[in-house]
């Protein structure tokens, strides 16, 4: 096991995936880390550098499956397996290791509202009661005492956090708040996909999900727990032909009395101390290219032109606030390490 003195010592599951290679380049720079155990189903035998030849010149372990990793030489666990494999997976590792997962199978609190939105029964009900979920600036104590963390969505980790503090504070109405959000191509992962082909994506834009995406109900639980009661949103998700980026423009009606300073004002205040979320001036745009391989958020707030309106724009880069960094902020929140280890890099521009 580790110690103050000894590394944490990792597992990632689901190496070959985008996620699973962010996971593997940021902890090369985490100086509590050591990285013992790659997966990779399809993948297993070959070396990271022959899947991921950026890789290539750090003395990395092995890809093998997911039976053949030596789990008493773990004291963590990253799960970057496609949804409805994790439930199963994390049921069965010791009790000893600690786990964050990046799939959806442990996001929603409620087993029936799973079964509905992915089509089966959850297959580790007891283990659910057990999760913490990971937006780490809102569940800093859960995460601390959680085995297991269920790491947010891209579009809900992107969303969430323009909009808790303001329900919370009573600044916007619960009702009526339209999500128009767009994702780079990585987010749909990295298997062979018709639909994600260049010619397919490339001098395009479209949104899909429309209606019915499996990330509405993750916003719905977190809105509603900080809203004090349910919580309906439009959300629409777009497909944007870049590599990586994420951004949520947020429609919302404020409360009487409320301007769009006052909701600006009131973001700035709660992130304050936050390392990884920060509001622009008035005036200022979040773009992608602002936050592009970093752990950061960004937001900034607009009047609209309608009666007690205002707009929100927040932006992450979807594979690392959005999925592999976020989880790294959150083991080291669970391990009593510094929440900034490992994740201080500035954003990549241009």
């Amino acid at each position: 096991m580790a110690n103050s003195t000894s590394p944490i010592r990792v597992g990632i599951l689901g190496a070959s995936g985008y996620t699973g290679a962010e996971l593997v380049r940021m902890l090369l720079r985490h100086p509590g880390v050591e990285i013992c155990a790659l997966t990779a189903e399809r993948q297993a035998g070959k070396p990271m550098a022959e899947v991921f030849p950026h890789l290539g010149q750090f003395n990395l372990p092995g890809l093998v499956k997911i039976e053949e990793v030596a789990w008493d030489k773990l004291d963590a666990v990253f799960c970057a397996l496609p949804h409805g494999t994790t439930q199963e997976v994390i049921a069965g590792l010791p009790r000893h290791i600690k786990v964050v997962d990046l799939s959806a199978d442990f996001r929603l609190s409620d087993p029936a509202e799973y079964a509905t939105w992915y089509g089966h029964e959850h297959r580790a009900v007891e283990l659910q009661k057990e999760v913490a979920y990971g937006l780490t600036e809102f569940n800093r104590q859960g995460v601390r005492k959680a085995r297991v963390v269920a790491n947010p969505g891209c579009y809900p980790t992107c969303s969430l956090l323009a909009l808790l503090p303001l329900l919370m504070d009573e600044m916007i109405e619960p009702g009526g708040i339209v999500i128009d959000a767009k994702s780079g191509v990585s987010g749909a992962g990295r298997d062979a996909k018709q639909q994600n082909l260049f010619t397919e994506v490339s001098e395009g834009f479209n949104a899909y999900g429309v209606g019915h995406h499996r990330h509405m109900p993750e916003i719905e639980q977190e809105l509603r727990l900080a809203a004090g009661r349910p919580v309906t949103v439009s959300f629409t998700p777009h497909l944007v032909p870049m590599n990586r980026g994420m951004m949520a423009t947020i429609y919302v009606r404020m409360a009487d009395g409320v301007t769009a300073d006052d909701l600006r004002a009131t973001l700035t205040a709660r992130y304050e101390s936050e390392p990884f979320v920060n509001v622009t001036a008035a005036g200022i745009a979040p773009a992608t290219r602002h936050v592009r391989a970093s752990n950061q958020a960004l937001i900034g707030v607009f009047p609209d032109r309608t009666p007690r309106g205002a707009i929100i724009v927040s932006v992450i880069d979807n594979l690392v606030k959005g999925a592999s960094g976020q989880a790294i902020q959150n083991m080291n929140v669970m391990f009593g390490l510094g929440e900034t280890t490992g994740l201080e890099q500035a954003p990549l521009f241009p």
